[in-house]
């Protein structure tokens, strides 16, 4: 009955607003504002919020920092980290609050938190005092909540707005890293921090990489920041991971730390979960497992895979996610179409719809017809079998959408499912002779 409800009162109905309003007011006051006693960092943007603050936390924790982060894949909570199975970025308010008072009684001095529009605006993350702000892109999605492309970048404006509003804490400085190359990047610099750090592949930023080399198996760079050059090299490939390297590198500047220091704990980080994860089969071909699941991120996932040297095709895997942001299918559909030598849509959590409606979505941007290295098969797995016994030699299967879940959601059904690991389960058959290639 409260989940038919919910679904016949629209998202931003002011009295739904207002419930989640005083919902986040009760449980800052049961836990008794546990964010006062922390330093807390922010990461919010349309891609990449959930690599950077793995990038940060990690870093911190390889630095001898206890730190709690929030993200939408994992948790990590001192000394120990889980993996996120509410398949929400922006958690119950009520189970955010409990989780900063437990990181605050382990002695957690830092928590970094994967802000979406969605927690913002639904009152989540009120009466979290934040310290540190890094916003890298802004793109089109959750239009369904936002309406229109003003009330989204407005939503994430909120967070640095805050900044200076919330109550100062001992030693730190009200700090904003934004990316100099994003678009509405003048909106945010036009706000008062305290410390206000830029970074971009512009000049004019602050912090910019120079003599960036793609190779197959990292991304590196140098980089000048205060105190002297480091130079950065990660598994982490493509121009968007040099994004979120260069945000969460101004983030341990802000934090005092030295060019060494820095230097040190980059070349501890290993590659994210889910992004951009690589899975070698004996064929030589490799499988690339990565959450990309709007038009932009899709566009800078696949156009960094065909940037690899050796590759010869890029097989992509594809199924857009239920009822949010409708007017992103057909372009995503454009994208992958466009970019990809071969397409096979299939579905990813279907939650109240038909597979078959959302891939219908799809359709009108796939400029090829099917069976012409293009085909729909409904059934993930399926699909995933199907790119992966077609793969050559020099070829590149990219599964997107799903990242490190553990779980996909088909009409109200929550089914155990991991891509990586039903890759690896397929490609052992492959090796084994139980599927012919």
């Amino acid at each position: 009955m409260l989940q038919k409800l919910k679904r016949l009162i629209p998202l931003d109905n002011p009295f739904r607003l207002f419930y989640h309003f005083l919902r986040a007011i009760a449980a800052n006051a049961l836990y008794r504002f546990p964010s006062k006693g922390m330093t807390i960092v922010g990461v919010t943007w349309t891609n990449g919020k959930t690599t950077t603050c793995n990038i940060i936390a990690k870093w911190l924790r390889a630095s001898g920092k206890k730190v709690f982060m929030f993200s939408t894949v994992n948790i990590i909570l001192g000394d120990d980290e889980y993996i996120n199975s509410s398949k929400m970025t922006s958690p119950d308010v009520f189970m955010l609050q409990k989780l900063l008072a437990e990181a605050k009684k382990q002695g957690c001095e830092i928590a970094i938190i994967e802000t979406a529009s969605h927690g913002i605006k639904m009152h989540r993350v009120w009466g979290i005092q934040y310290d540190i702000a890094v916003l890298t892109n802004i793109t089109p999605e959750h239009l369904d909540l936002h309406g229109t492309m003003k009330d989204y970048v407005g939503t994430k404006l909120k967070l640095f707005k805050n900044l200076i509003i919330n109550e100062r804490k001992d030693g730190v400085k009200k700090t904003a890293v934004i990316n100099l190359d994003s678009e509405y990047n003048e909106l945010f610099l036009g706000e008062t921090f305290d410390s206000l750090y830029t970074y971009g592949m512009t000049h004019e930023a602050n912090l910019h990489p120079q003599d960036i080399q793609a190779k197959k198996d990292y991304t590196q760079f140098t980089l000048d920041i205060p105190g002297g050059t480091i130079n950065v090299k990660s598994p982490l490939r493509g121009d968007f991971n040099v994004y979120n390297l260069l945000g969460a590198i101004w983030v341990f500047v802000s934090f005092g730390m030295k060019p060494q220091e820095i230097e040190k704990v980059i070349a501890q980080i290993e590659t994210v979960p889910g992004r951009m994860d690589e899975v070698k089969s004996k064929d030589g071909y490799s499988v690339f497992i990565d959450y990309a699941h709007t038009p932009d991120a899709l566009e800078k996932a696949i156009s960094t895979l065909k940037d690899i040297e050796w590759v010869k095709r890029v097989i992509t895997v594809f199924g857009a996610c239920w009822d949010r942001d409708k007017t992103n299918r057909p372009v995503m559909g454009e994208v992958i179409s466009r970019l990809s030598d071969v397409v096979i849509l299939t579905q990813d959590d279907d939650y109240s719809e038909k597979p078959e409606q959302i891939i219908k979505d799809i359709l009108p941007g796939v400029e090829r017809k099917q069976w012409e290295d293009f085909w729909i098969i409904i059934d993930r797995k399926e699909a995933i079998r199907t790119a992966l016994v077609m793969a050559k030699k020099w070829d590149i299967v990219l599964v997107s959408g799903k990242w490190d879940e553990h779980i996909r959601v088909s009409n109200q059904w929550h089914v155990d499912w991991h891509d990586k690991t039903i890759v690896q389960e397929i490609l052992k058959d492959i090796d084994d002779n139980k599927i012919m290639k």
